[in-house]
């Protein structure tokens, strides 16, 4: 039917796929977005039956909540939850195969609002072959726009490593043959789960070699050289997380670059440590891993040429930094640092760099609790 207002009436369910394009800017327009609002609000101002909206269209984090839903409620004189339902539900097509990927999706992701319409969408789909998530509206925006960024990232590094390759006669095909074979640590969630910087003995080491051994060959490795420049950039961002706290005594829980380590090499945490420091904090720090290596003369030397100022302000306990702190940052997901959650002394306020496993709200309900990512 071409009779919108017709639709709506006779429908339980309104799939909304309309366009977002580009602008020269890059902005996008969601004028369409808004349109279709006005009009399935308008028809729905007269419908008595609950009736679920549902967005397909790809649109940034915020833009149902500040244009869709406020459209829809604004012109039906409805409240979204109570008289008409709503959810996000992003479409993963892609151009000359968009029938093929419906019947065979990666995942169907349902951002909802109120539970009849996920229920709804979750029958829906129920036939298909892929994992069904239903999660809040905000992380659904966001999903699409993830998946997007790192399709783009891994053509883009599958190109730097083949121009690479090119110049120094490596067959780039038989490298990226080979590297999506790990299916370990390359391809799957390893490496993708938001925390802190990386650091260690092996990946900025490598990173420098890999991309001034490029630069001396006159190759661009834009997407590679920029990892080193952002990871700077997560350890200023963890950095001004911490300084929005007026105190100055500052703890810190693991140290080393991961838990079951004593490895300091290239850390980020004594990265962000020393930043601190340069701006005045007092530190207290405990690392049983880096403690026990301290005592047994591993890492000492590593301690006083490198960080001489750190190894003074090791404690030797949680006990000792809870004592001397009023922030206390997770730095690694050690599980004796899981004692502070549920902490209520001295008020503090916990930085969680790592994600601690039983950081859920039911352990947070007596700390000021502020994870680095979430």
């Amino acid at each position: 039917t071409t009779d919108l207002n017709a639709a709506v009436i006779k429908s339980e369910l309104v799939l909304v796929c309309v366009g977002t394009p580009s602008s020269p800017d890059g902005s996008l327009d969601f004028s369409q977005i808004e349109r279709s609002c006005v009009e399935i609000g308008t028809a729905l101002k007269n419908k008595k039956a609950y009736t679920s909206v549902v967005i397909r269209s790809t649109v940034l984090p915020g833009v149902v909540q500040e244009i869709a839903m406020p459209t829809l409620e604004a012109y039906s004189g409805k409240k979204i939850g109570k008289d008409f339902g709503f959810a996000l539900n992003p479409e993963f097509l892609r151009e000359g195969t968009a029938v093929y990927d419906f019947y065979h999706p990666p995942k169907t992701v349902i951002g909802e609002v109120d539970k009849k319409t996920g229920d709804l969408l979750e029958a829906l789909y129920q036939s298909l072959p892929a994992p069904l998530i239903r999660i809040g509206i905000a992380e659904a925006s966001m999903i699409k726009y993830a998946d997007n960024a790192f399709h783009a990232i891994k053509v883009a590094f599958a190109n730097e490593i083949g121009r690479l390759c090119k110049k120094f006669d490596i067959d780039s095909r038989i490298v990226m043959n080979v590297f999506v074979q790990d299916t370990k640590l390359n391809l799957s969630p390893v490496y993708l789960r938001p925390g802190f910087a990386f650091g260690g003995s092996c990946l900025p080491k490598d990173i420098r070699a890999i991309t001034r051994h490029a630069r001396h060959a006159d190759v661009k490795l834009p997407l590679i050289e920029a990892a080193l420049e952002s990871n700077s950039e997560h350890i200023q961002f963890a950095t001004d997380i911490v300084k929005k706290d007026s105190s100055k005594r500052v703890g810190i829980l693991g140290i080393s670059f991961k838990e079951g380590t004593d490895d300091l090499r290239e850390s980020p945490v004594v990265e962000l440590a020393q930043r601190l420091l340069d701006e005045g904090y007092k530190l207290s720090i405990f690392d049983k891993n880096v403690s026990t290596a301290r005592k047994n003369g591993s890492n000492n030397d590593y301690l006083k040429k490198n960080v001489p100022d750190l190894e003074k302000m090791l404690t030797d306990s949680v006990e000792d930094v809870l004592n001397e702190s009023d922030v206390v940052i997770i730095g690694n997901r050690n599980k004796e640092h899981e004692v502070v959650l549920g902490e209520l002394r001295n008020g503090h306020r916990i930085v969680d760099l790592s994600g601690l496993e039983n950081a859920n709200q039911e352990n947070l309900s007596e700390v000021k609790y502020e994870g680095i990512c979430w």
